[in-house]
């Protein structure tokens, strides 16, 4: 260790932390973590990934939405869904994955510092403990994860309880009846479908015209489709010129004049790094716009021993990207020879009603690339088993390059997108071609078996 207390000293216990931290420890590192929360697991475990998600299967299951018309009856809960209902499941998921990862931890020896970490020198990190007791620790290599938290623009009132970030969300007290959701991204459109689901009238609100750029145009106009069916009503595109609260509600006022008075407003205008109270001057970091941490594609800093993964890099941001970003770096950091890259093909999940997934390129990236390809579809309502839990409406899209049949992007929407896309993503990283589909036998009845039959439809429109 040259005279260091570590070989490594991770800042957050989010997805990068704890794996970064694990995957170090496992091949012998002695490895310290700082976590300036009460609590480990970062957003992913506390304040996004899976609180949100489990807030969305409990207003399925609340309302039940699933099983409308399913059955010929009406099975949704004929009284008011409490606050304690919607958040009682979402606590227990959140318990249930810190002592996971408290385990995980504790099993490859990690040392737990609880306090705000930051630089004193390149390899040298003060830990402020809540009680005003400070230490510090030395390490050969630092990862820096500590994450992202919503940006909170200065002319929304969040100070008052019927204004909420997407942490605050969390610890809602009562549940509104209209809503006004600011920032069509996916958080937002997440948080829409959820409320839209148990009854509550949503607004969603956004400066762009177009839902969630980044997905596949059809797909996009698709899921704006699916959550106008849902009930929710798409300001867009417009902005918010001001924002005020009372006692009894909150008046949004847009751009273009029009009022909105609802019970409460979410605003999901973006994330900002965590990396302001990391004293990185005086490790020589640079830092950029919003906080953010530019890396290599070793992940390694302008500083060669401090590496960064996660939100705290920006884009992709995902719980699953930030993991795969601190194994890299810790197998470079160490000289560990067995990982080289990140997945160069990454999927997408966005957890609305419904699901929409999607990996690889989408028609208008292929497009713009110039690569001549052809399209197949199949539809949920023609499938058995989409016929069987009520999904008509979902389906799976595949993009092939002509010239060769090869399947270059995935995209679905519907019942279990996020879970389908991976049989796609899958073949895509194994350069597979339409016959991969064409031989395979899928069990039936299966939403997998959409993979023949999109293959089918996409030889079909080939010449």
């Amino acid at each position: 260790m040259s005279g260091y207390q570590y070989d490594l000293v991770v800042i957050g216990s989010g997805p990068a932390g704890e794996k970064g931290a694990a995957q170090a420890a496992y091949f012998g590192k002695k490895v310290a973590m700082i976590e300036a929360e009460p609590v480990v697991g970062g957003a992913a475990a506390n304040t996004g990934t899976l609180p949100s998600k489990t807030l969305r299967e409990t207003a399925l299951m609340l309302s039940g939405f699933r099983a409308r018309g399913l059955y010929g009856v009406d099975l949704s809960i004929r009284r008011e869904v409490r606050v304690r209902d919607f958040l009682h499941r979402e606590k227990m998921v959140k318990e249930t994955e810190r002592g996971r990862i408290l385990k995980n931890l504790e099993r490859h020896r990690v040392s737990l510092f609880q306090g705000l970490g930051s630089f004193v020198d390149p390899h040298t990190i003060k830990v402020t403990h809540k009680s005003g007791e400070e230490e510090t620790l030395t390490a050969e290599k630092v990862l820096i994860s500590t994450g992202s938290s919503p940006r909170t623009p200065e002319m929304f009132p969040f100070a008052h309880p019927r204004v909420w970030d997407s942490n605050e969300i969390l610890l809602l007290e009562f549940m509104p009846k209209t809503m006004a959701v600011v920032g069509g991204g996916v958080i937002g459109s997440e948080y829409a479908c959820t409320f839209a689901a148990l009854g509550a009238k949503v607004f969603l609100i956004d400066g762009r015209d177009k839902l969630l750029t980044f997905l596949d145009g059809e797909i996009s106009s698709a899921i704006k489709h699916r959550m106008v069916q849902l009930g929710i009503e798409m300001v867009m595109p417009e902005k918010v010129k001001a924002c005020s609260a009372d006692d009894k509600a909150c008046q949004v006022i847009l751009e273009s004049g029009r009022t909105l008075d609802v019970d409460a407003v979410l605003v999901a205008a973006g994330r900002i790094s965590n990396t302001g109270k990391l004293n990185l001057q005086a490790a020589g970091v640079d830092v950029g716009e919003r906080g953010l941490l530019k890396v290599n594609e070793h992940f390694q800093t302008n500083v060669p021993h401090i590496y960064a993964a996660g939100d705290v890099i920006g884009f992709p941001a995902l719980a699953s990207t930030s993991m795969e970003q601190a194994r890299l770096a810790m197998v470079h950091a160490f000289q560990l020879g067995y990982k080289k890259e990140v997945s160069p093909i990454l999927p997408f999940g966005i957890y609305t009603i419904p699901e929409v997934s999607m990996a690889g390129e989408t028609e208008e990236s292929l497009r713009e690339k110039k690569i001549d390809f052809v399209a197949g579809k199949a539809s949920y309502g023609n499938n058995p088993r989409g016929e069987i839990i009520g999904d008509y409406d979902g389906f799976l899209k595949l993009l092939f390059r002509r010239s060769d049949m090869k399947l270059m992007g995935v995209h679905v929407i519907g019942e279990q997108a996020t879970e389908l896309v991976h049989i796609g993503l899958a073949a895509m990283l194994a350069d597979a071609t339409s016959d991969l589909f064409i031989r395979a036998c899928f069990n039936y009845p299966t939403l997998g078996d959409l993979y023949k039959y999109a293959t089918y439809d996409a030889m079909g429109h080939r010449d």
